[in-house]
């Protein structure tokens, strides 16, 4: 069963049934939101978001994969791909980042994905947009961020998975950036750490 997480709101990345999750996807679903008026299909252009995921040790990035190194360097993290144009909002992921829990570094303590639009657009230009967190032995859907709202911003600081004892937690951000890249988001993520 999954959880429609809130701003702020953490989640123990742990299997119902007991045991630890050994492969989560992060995943990222939107479409560009209709344009209205009589120019709208003239001036209408796709919408390219991107996700990105950041590797930290502490409070230093160590890390990230993103549409340009789609593997981490120890091969534990791995994008799907870039997506230029998103969905047509059939609910499934636009983009995907799978994480192999089991294989992150000992010293990597905090991933933090991010997504942010890299034509430029503001999220006022974006709907059906979410974030999910996957169980990728069973594809169960174990939690979901919905964008909602839209707003003036580029960019979102979505969540973070962090070591929590022996396992791993994920914690809702939300929280609103501007930047056509995650190196744009650094100064942002860091307040999240």
């Amino acid at each position: 069963m999954s959880v429609n997480l809130t701003k702020g709101q953490q989640i123990s990345l742990t299997k119902s049934g007991g045991g630890d999750l050994t492969v989560v996807r992060m995943g990222l679903g939107w479409k560009s939101a209709p344009r209205k008026g009589f120019l709208a299909r003239m001036t209408a252009r796709e919408v390219d978001l991107d996700a990105s995921a950041v590797l930290f040790a502490g409070k230093e990035p160590v890390d990230v994969v993103f549409f340009q190194q789609l593997t981490s360097k120890d091969g534990s993290i791995r994008h799907t791909g870039d997506n230029l144009v998103g969905g047509a909002g059939q609910g499934g992921d636009d983009e995907s980042i799978v994480v192999d829990l089991q294989r992150v570094p000992v010293h990597v303590d905090q991933i933090v994905f991010t997504v942010n639009s890299f034509t430029g657009q503001t999220f006022e230009e974006v709907e059906s947009a979410f974030c999910r967190l996957v169980d990728e032995t069973n594809g169960q859907e174990l939690a979901r961020y919905t964008l909602s709202g839209g707003g003036r911003h580029t960019a979102q600081i979505m969540a973070k998975v962090h070591r929590s004892g022996s396992g791993w937690q994920m914690d809702a951000i939300g929280d609103p950036a501007n930047g056509r890249t995650f190196q744009d988001l650094m100064p942002a993520i860091a307040s999240h750490l």
